[in-house]
């Protein structure tokens, strides 16, 4: 099958200034959310689309492409970013809505990745937190895993991981953010098999 288009960005920085210059900008965090999106669409990271929800600025939908000439390349991935008050002196909660096959991403979509723990500085924005995600996807830490069986399978049968990646790039063209029931059960069921026969190698 083709790969699906990038999907086109929607900018929304001038009705947002509107909005919110009538509320003379009071958040400290809103400001800083306007700066990002008024970044963002001037110069819009290759590869990656984000907007604030139609109802807050401080909930955002975004979207990764995966990268080129990566096993990633075709995928088109989903994540919510929420942000507190306390933005940008913490981080953001972000995690993808896509299901993921990722040695540092959790099967709720939580992502364990520094920038977004105890390596977070206020220096980081919209388009640098998802710049470092896309990146993630082909250049994951396996000695920091979220899903051990993914990094199990990245260092130790690459070829298998591949494929299991493969099967949710797929699957990302029709994700309506609920994922696939089916294939989920499948890979819960993969993980305790996949542990037993390496208990009875090691016998």
């Amino acid at each position: 099958p083709q790969n699906p288009k990038t999907p086109k960005p929607q900018y929304l920085y001038s009705g947002w200034i509107d909005n919110y210059n009538c509320r003379k900008m009071a958040s400290p965090a809103l400001r800083r959310l306007v700066r990002d999106l008024k970044k963002f669409e001037e110069d819009p990271p290759e590869g990656i689309n984000a907007t604030p929800t139609s109802d807050s600025l401080m909930e955002w939908e975004a979207v990764i492409l995966g990268p080129e000439e990566t096993i990633w390349e075709g995928g088109i991935f989903k994540l919510k970013m929420v942000f507190s008050e306390e933005y940008p002196n913490k981080a953001p909660d972000v995690r993808f809505v896509s299901k993921m096959f990722h040695p540092n991403i959790y099967n709720d979509g939580t992502i364990c990745i520094d920038i977004l723990q105890h390596h977070w500085s206020p220096i980081y924005d919209v388009s640098a937190i998802l710049t470092s995600l896309q990146s993630l996807l082909w250049d994951p830490n396996p000695n920091s895993p979220a899903n051990s069986t993914a990094a199990k399978l990245f260092v130790d049968n690459p070829k298998e991981y591949k494929r299991r990646v493969l099967e949710w790039v797929e699957e990302s063209w029709e994700d309506d953010g609920e994922g696939d029931e089916e294939m989920e059960k499948e890979e819960e069921q993969k993980q305790p098999e996949e542990e037993e026969k390496k208990e009875e190698g090691a016998d």
